[in-house]
């Protein structure tokens, strides 16, 4: 397996997200289109960044300078552990409270209200598993 964020890694995502459809389609009803990033708290960037344009992903690899509009932080265990077993709405909500998850760059709160972008937020952890 590819190092985790690493430019391997993030095409690997980009093939993987545009490859289900509770995903991708899902985000292409709303018109979804965000630059996301990837990384570990701490660090001054995030690691790996994903373009979405239409619920599809158009372009990732390594970051490198892009504005982006979700930078989403977490240690690499925890990012493994959510790779191997998803969380649940409730589960992401208790991250987020113990900081076990940053955002950095976005929305949370107006994401996780929003049914449309929360279940695709979700899914989003179990296709990570598959890159």
């Amino acid at each position: 397996m590819a190092e985790l964020f690493s430019e391997e890694w993030m095409q690997s995502f980009k093939e993987q997200w545009n490859a289900e459809p509770e995903l991708s389609d899902a985000l292409a009803k709303i018109d979804f289109n965000s630059v996301i990033g990837y990384g570990f708290p701490g660090e001054d960037t995030p690691r790996g960044v994903i373009t979405i344009e239409d619920g599809k992903a158009t372009a990732a690899g390594a970051y490198s300078g892009e504005k982006m509009n979700w930078d989403l932080r977490a240690s690499p265990d925890q990012w493994t552990k959510w790779m191997s077993k998803p969380p649940g709405m409730m589960g992401l909500g208790a991250a987020f409270t113990t900081g076990k998850i940053k955002f950095v760059v976005g929305d949370y709160k107006g994401m996780l209200k929003d049914p449309r972008m929360a279940g695709p937020f979700i899914k989003s952890f179990s296709v990570m598993g598959r890159a």
